[in-house]
């Protein structure tokens, strides 16, 4: 899955010894850009984390899985990213007010009821 979302928090990273070896884990927190805003928590696993590429306030666009286990009779949900790039920089608005037409202007020679 993909989502494009702001950066809106780095928390601290983590960090830990495996049977696999050693492992760090970075979470971070984006907000989606919708009618009705939602956050979001996303861990980064191992050598994905770029702390130099995520800037508070960068739209990050954001490659996922979503993933559950149970866990005595609970269940977790992890949402991993495995891809995080910074999106591209917005075009700038156009201009979308709307023109002003003259009476002289608007032809009359069509046959068009309306």
């Amino acid at each position: 899955m993909q989502l494009t979302a702001k950066l809106v928090q780095l928390l601290p990273l983590q960090t830990g010894t495996g049977k696999n070896g050693q492992w760090k884990k970075q979470d971070i927190i984006v907000e989606t850009e919708a009618t009705y805003p939602k956050k979001v928590c996303i861990s980064v696993w191992g050598d994905k984390i770029d702390t130099a590429g995520l800037q508070i306030g960068s739209l990050l666009k954001i490659d996922f899985d979503v993933e559950s286990r149970e866990f005595n009779g609970r269940w977790y949900t992890d949402v991993k990213a495995w891809k995080i790039e910074v999106a591209a920089a917005a075009s700038p608005a156009q201009d979308k007010s709307p023109v002003a037409v003259g009476v002289d202007q608007i032809s009359h020679d069509d046959d068009l009821p309306f």
